[in-house]
């Protein structure tokens, strides 16, 4: 009888543990179902990269596989460049200025905050960014990293307070 009652009791452990971890598992499924588009779209904060990567036909390419390292820089960031300049980077005209603009604030990988060192980083574009870290603070050419780790199905955003520009 004793035999009996241990089993299900182990059996009713095993369901109450293999439960919790379906539910985790599940909740962390959830939380990077979104490629980094839809993650951008969705934060409020990235309408006017959202509105260029549009612009520049990017949005495919961002939803792809990847993973991608996208330093984000947000509206704020984009309102610190001169009267203008957005305006005129979104022109059709200018598609090929923008997809550079854009590519330089992408790395193909994913790196998380935990693995940034002060390294020159390749962009998608073919040049580097100067990453930094000092007193734990981290800033992209000069740009303050603002918030790490935003996760994304494929890849993973860091946000930036200015946007970088290439050579």
């Amino acid at each position: 009888m004793q035999t009996v009652k241990t089993i299900r009791i182990l059996a009713l452990l095993t369901i109450a543990a293999t439960s919790s971890f379906l539910s985790f598992a599940h909740a962390e499924t959830k939380t990077a179902s979104k490629d980094i588009v839809a993650v951008a779209s969705s934060a409020g904060s990235f309408n006017t990269l959202v509105a260029a990567v549009k612009a520049a036909d990017l949005v495919e390419t961002l939803q792809g596989c990847g993973p991608f390292t996208v330093f984000a820089p947000t509206d704020e960031a984009f309102a610190k460049l001169p009267k203008g300049t957005v305006e005129n980077l979104l022109k059709p005209e200018n598609k090929a200025k923008l997809v550079a603009l854009l590519t330089y604030h992408v790395v193909a990988g994913k790196v998380m905050a935990a693995d940034v060192k002060t390294m020159k980083a390749k962009t998608v574009n073919g040049q580097s960014l100067d990453v930094k870290v000092t007193d734990g603070a981290v800033t992209v050419d000069n740009a303050k990293v603002i918030k790490t780790d935003v996760a994304a199905s494929n890849g993973v955003i860091h946000v930036l307070d200015t946007v970088v520009l290439p050579n």
